[in-house]
């Protein structure tokens, strides 16, 4: 495979991804953001823990996700956890926010 046709095989995948994006974010209530992941949700739960040296981490579940990741071949996942010492976005998403332009 020359580096053209992965290329082209790439954008193909991503492509096909915002389509899936955007057929089912309708489904869901937040958009969860980790260090290596985005994820559609309707149940989510952050917890702020500490190490027994005093480090602060993140532990967060979600059920009935959606993740946004092209190189998986399933994306509806029914139990995440994430454990991270990173940020963590959690978003309500407004019924507006989820019109996309016509085009």
């Amino acid at each position: 495979m020359s580096a053209e046709d992965l290329e082209k095989y790439e954008t193909e995948m991503e492509l096909q991804l915002y389509r899936e994006y955007r057929d089912v974010v309708g489904l869901f209530t937040y958009v969860v953001e980790t260090e290596r992941r985005f994820y559609l949700t309707n149940t989510v739960d952050l917890q702020v823990r500490s190490t027994d040296n005093g480090e602060t981490f993140f532990e967060v579940t979600m059920q009935d996700a959606w993740v946004w990741d092209m190189y998986r071949p399933a994306r509806f996942v029914k139990n995440v956890r994430v454990v991270t010492f990173k940020d963590v976005n959690i978003e309500e998403l407004a019924k507006s926010d989820l019109e996309l332009p016509n085009g």
